[in-house]
């Protein structure tokens, strides 16, 4: 299976952070960086950008300013683009790179069903972070015939607008999500 390729159907409005490295085995590779090092650097970065986002932008544009409303629909609606969504289009510029890497987001209450852990080890980091709040998730796993590092960080709502649109979403299995809670996670791969 290709992860790089299969990953990008994954994203779309949900949210967990997972990183998978393949053939790594955890060990450092050349340059003397460990799979789960390089996962958790672009994590934190990932993590970043989209929290700035959420709340320096939709939260203020939207929320406060009533300026602009963030919606799924935003190229037809002449509205934000969701931070998912965000995350989902820098995730594919790097896959049209052809860099060595790949990401995505994740749930176990995906309001898009593409966004539903498709391994083993996706489906056991999303439910490790959700009942280990602030705790990662890294196992490796074996996909044909390539082995992968996989790394499954917590996605939390950060924002009063991430809460209202999977709260209120109608497609949405769930409706209680506060701020602060795990929503999902991101994965983050490299072939």
């Amino acid at each position: 299976m290709n992860r790089s390729i299969r990953t990008w159907g994954v994203f779309a409005l949900s949210g967990c952070v997972a990183v998978s490295l393949s053939a790594c085995g955890g060990k450092p590779q050349a340059g003397g960086i460990s799979p789960q090092a390089l996962a958790d650097a672009v994590h934190t970065v990932l993590e970043a950008d989209r929290t700035v986002y959420a709340r320096m932008i939709v939260y203020r544009l939207q929320d406060q300013e009533k300026m602009i409303k963030a919606s799924e629909h935003w190229k037809d609606e002449r509205a934000l683009p969701l931070p998912a969504q965000v995350f989902r289009m820098g995730a594919e510029l790097v896959a049209e790179q052809e860099a060595s890497f790949s990401y995505g987001l994740l749930s176990l209450w995906p309001i898009n069903k593409q966004n539903a852990a498709k391994t083993k080890a996706e489906e056991t980091g999303l439910q490790f972070v959700a009942d280990n709040p602030g705790k990662n998730y890294y196992a490796e796993e074996t996909l044909g015939k390539t082995r992968y590092f996989t790394a499954v960080y917590p996605d939390k709502a950060v924002s009063q607008a991430c809460i209202t649109c999977h709260n209120d979403h109608k497609d949405s299995p769930k409706s209680d999500f506060k701020l602060g809670d795990t929503m999902g996670g991101a994965w983050f791969g490299s072939h």
